[in-house]
């Protein structure tokens, strides 16, 4: 920290160096043409950064490397006869090489920037290669855009160019691969170092970004065919709701929308990365399109119009398919609640009728409940009885007019009266007891 920070005491957030220097990283590098710009990006299939940080440095044991920018995500070294700057980024890393041109230089149609690069070295680089562009900044006197547009055949490939930065440059390209790299040709008007450097970077960008754009159509492809068929079988499955009888036919239906639920969130799962992706690196197409300022040549469409034409609607299939199959997953969701809930309506009745017999066994159980209370009466007067029996004919000893037989009847009535009152008042009892709790 500063020594005025320390003085007044701040503590400083850990990460902001960190975040402003991110903000300062990756400057265009100023360009002087003429000069050949090879740019290589490699998709990461899982490869870790410290093994491609360990790869970069095996690149200046065979020569003298001067570091002019070096940190976890971005690199940039010169050995003499080229300049090399790395980046890395969250599904690939870029390379992309600088080497000057003399005035007047005629490029064979395989050179590149990196041709003193160990080609072995090239070909152990981590990830597989998906962009490989060269960009080649001649001074307006040196190849003028008029004899480009001249030497433009009528019957052959269809040319992109326009004036860029205000009409301080042109530039051409056709998008084709010639011997595996496709090509632009930046022309130097008026343009300054940093503007040179700013239009090459967006260049490779556009190129770069387009790609990896495109890697979302195959995808949609797959996704597409897959959906119609999904769709078919939710369409099945709501004719099977629909003559469904039984409680047996809506379960088994049930479980086939279960099925077709989680196949679809898998898809979903499975693609959501790769469809927001392409949405957001077809955003830095246009974006870095827009920052170009491009003026129409005549005859000739601009990156623009060719990117309206030609990644816009692949990029329009990735954004329907997506939108297909967020619709095909609430349709699911939808017919799948709307089928439990008759599921559920079935269960509730099956309840009800289980409950109504229930019922019915309960009043049947008080009834037989009643009717062995009544036999308990009947019992407990019997034995009631025998009992003033046994009394009265110990007592007619005591009592001689005492006859036992006529106390036994007598007392037959009150005991039983006894028990009932007993009986009743008990039930009453454990009724209010239930009902308080």
């Amino acid at each position: 920290m500063h020594a005025k920070f320390e003085a007044i005491g701040f503590t400083e957030h850990p990460l902001r160096q960190r975040l402003n220097n991110e903000f300062h990283a990756r400057p265009p590098i100023p360009l002087a043409g003429p000069v050949l710009v090879s740019h290589l990006v490699f998709k990461h299939d899982g490869e870790a950064p410290p093994a491609e940080k360990a790869h970069l440095s095996q690149l200046c044991q065979a020569s003298v490397c001067h570091f002019i920018e070096n940190s976890e995500t971005h690199l940039m070294l010169d050995t003499g006869s080229f300049r090399m700057r790395w980046e890395l980024h969250t599904e690939f890393s870029s390379y992309t090489f600088f080497r000057p041109l003399a005035a007047g230089e005629t490029l064979d149609p395989d050179a590149t920037a990196f041709d003193a690069v160990m080609p072995e070295w090239l070909a152990a680089i981590p990830g597989n290669l998906i962009v490989a562009t060269h960009v080649e900044l001649r001074p307006a006197s040196e190849v003028t855009p008029e004899s480009v547009i001249a030497g433009l055949s009528p019957t052959g490939r269809q040319m992109v160019a326009s004036q860029v930065a205000d009409g301080a440059g042109w530039i051409f390209s056709d998008f084709m691969f010639d011997n595996g790299f496709s090509r632009f040709l930046v022309l130097d008007v008026s343009l300054t170092q940093r503007q040179a450097g700013r239009t090459v970077q967006r260049l490779v960008e556009i190129e770069t970004y387009r790609m990896m754009a495109l890697l979302g159509l195959p995808v949609a492809k797959d996704v597409g065919r897959w959906l119609s068929g999904a769709e078919r079988q939710l369409a099945d499955m709501m004719d099977r709701i629909g003559h469904a009888r039984s409680p047996e036919d809506e379960r088994a239906v049930l479980a086939s929308l279960s099925s077709l639920a989680a196949e679809v969130e898998h898809s979903v799962a499975r693609t959501t990365f790769r469809f927001g992706a392409a949405r957001a690196y077809h955003g830095l197409v246009n974006q870095r399109i827009e920052e170009l300022r491009e003026v129409r040549i005549s005859g000739l469409p601009t990156l623009s119009e060719f990117m309206q034409r030609r990644l816009l609607p692949a990029m329009n299939t990735c954004a329907a398919m997506a939108r297909r199959q967020d619709d095909l997953s609430g349709r699911v969701a939808r017919n799948s609640q709307l089928l439990r809930t008759r599921v559920d309506i079935e269960l509730e009745r099956q309840n009800q009728e289980l409950l109504a017999q229930m019922n019915n066994r309960a009043k049947l159980q008080l009834r037989l409940q009643e009717t062995v209370e009544g036999l308990s009466v009947v019992a407990i007067t019997y034995y009631g009885s025998q009992l003033v029996q046994y009394l009265a004919k110990g007592g007619k000893y005591l009592l001689p007019g005492l006859s036992p037989e006529i106390a036994t009847a007598a007392s037959i009535p009150l005991i039983a009266l006894l028990s009932m009152f007993g009986i009743r008042r008990m039930r009453r009892a454990l009724a209010a007891e239930e009902h308080g709790h």
